[in-house]
């Protein structure tokens, strides 16, 4: 459940997205449909199959228009192609001009949700990670599409954790330095991870202190190497290990099969395939 305040910043930015939709207004609507004329409305999935979510944001944006809706479904739940997910009434007007923003959330958050899932089934065990590959300003949305999807949202925001990346590297120095630097400027209760673009690194970063490593565009030979030596140094319980770079639904069996932590696509928040909804409106 969320809080309060951010309930009142999801509803704020759903609003200000419905003013960059409708502008002074909804010209077509308020010139030939009658301004007191009511309708009922149902929401349909047209993609087969499916991880539905945005419903909750969807009935918010009917909702600052005046509309009623009843969710017949639950965010995360499989559908089938036809599924009635949603049942909206209230004046025609409004809900023509909550129509294409309400569709709109619901089609990219569940094509997130949709592929989150796939690949979380497919990782077996493993956790699926986003990264910050978002949309600039749907941030929230994706992220919860991903958790909603069975995956993980690893950071929100640069100010989460520290994450040592080879850009970070090329400025500071070597990784066990820049891990060295981070444990002490930012004490213990944040935690430090850091990019390794090899297994030297990898050790090194690990012999430093760091909370997580990340094993970044290795081949899963190289990942499950890596793996399998960070555990016969003993160090294997004192890191969570997560592997970034160059995964997709082909190759995440084989990174999974290496048992890291993690494993983190940015794709399926930077790309993804929306799942098509469609709104029936009758009188």
């Amino acid at each position: 459940m969320q809080d309060l305040q951010t309930f009142l910043d999801v509803r704020e930015t759903l609003a200000n997205f419905l003013l960059e939709d409708i502008g002074s207004e909804d010209i077509t609507s308020n010139k030939i449909i009658p301004d007191d004329l009511l309708a009922r409305a149902k929401v349909i999935c047209k993609s087969c199959p499916a991880i539905v979510c945005g419903l909750e944001e969807a009935a918010i944006v009917f909702d600052i228009c005046g509309c009623k809706s009843e969710i017949l479904t639950k965010d995360g739940s499989r559908v089938k192609k036809g599924r009635i997910v949603m049942k909206v009434s209230g004046n025609a007007r409004a809900i023509l001009k909550a129509e294409r923003v309400a569709l709109n959330i619901m089609m990219r958050m569940s094509g997130i949700a949709t592929e989150t899932r796939r690949m979380d089934d497919l990782a077996k065990g493993v956790t699926v990670l986003a990264t910050r590959k978002t949309a600039p300003g749907l941030r929230y949305f994706d992220k919860k599409a991903v958790v909603v999807g069975g995956g993980g949202t690893h950071r929100m925001r640069l100010d989460d954790m520290v994450l040592i990346k080879d850009n970070h590297i090329a400025l500071a120095g070597p990784a066990e330095k820049c891990v060295r630097l981070a444990k002490k400027n930012i004490g213990s209760s944040i935690k430090v991870e850091c990019e390794a673009k090899n297994m030297k690194e990898a050790l090194a970063a690990i012999s430093a202190g760091v909370d997580i490593v990340m094993l970044d565009n290795f081949t899963p030979k190289q990942a499950a190497n890596t793996i399998r030596q960070i555990a016969k140094m003993g160090m294997r319980k004192k890191v969570k290990i997560e592997i970034s770079g160059g995964i997709n639904a082909k190759n995440i069996k084989q990174f999974a099969q290496a048992k890291p932590d993690f494993i983190s696509l940015g794709y399926i928040t930077h790309s993804p395939k929306a799942v098509d909804f469609s709104l029936e409106i009758t009188r």
